[in-house]
């Protein structure tokens, strides 16, 4: 596990505490950051759950980058800004678990990540805002619904 250690005043976990694993049951945004064709890392907005400390669950949409880079590579590491300064990077090793997220009307696969390390990048002093999708338009109640049903999915895939 030499090759996920730093110098920051932060260990790397070998699993996601208990506040992050609390934090993520509910579902949340976070962002998936995977190895591109060109070798270089990419990043873009995923849907997110725990049920435990060593697993969680992303989504990714067809077609996309991120569900390529996941097919070829295999590795992700997710960041997670959540309340009260509560700020990871979760890296793991990818597999595809569903093909569709039933409960939305968009072509997203569930990935499951075996978390490999979790790192508190907490910022002493200041706190970033959390990652949050904010629906607008008539039907954005329908929206944060579907959501909702998304991360129950995700959960019980």
């Amino acid at each position: 596990m030499s090759s996920l250690t730093s110098t920051s005043p932060h260990p790397v976990l070998p699993e996601m505490p208990n506040q992050v694993v609390s934090y993520l049951k509910a579902g949340a945004l976070g962002i998936a950051v995977t190895v591109g064709d060109d070798g270089y890392p990419t990043d873009s907005f995923c849907w997110v759950v725990a049920n435990d400390a060593k697993t969680l669950r992303i989504g990714a949409d067809h077609g996309g980058k991120t569900q390529g880079n996941l097919q070829r590579e295999g590795r992700v590491a997710v960041q997670i800004v959540g309340p009260d300064n509560l700020v990871f990077l979760i890296k793991g090793t990818a597999k595809s678990i569903k093909p569709n997220i039933d409960a939305v009307p968009m072509d997203i696969e569930i990935w499951e990540v075996d978390v490999v390390g979790a790192r508190d990048q907490s910022w002493p002093g200041a706190a970033p805002l959390p990652f949050f999708v904010q629906w607008s338009g008539d039907d954005r109640e329908d929206k944060m619904k579907t959501e909702q049903a998304a991360f129950e999915e995700m959960r019980k895939a």
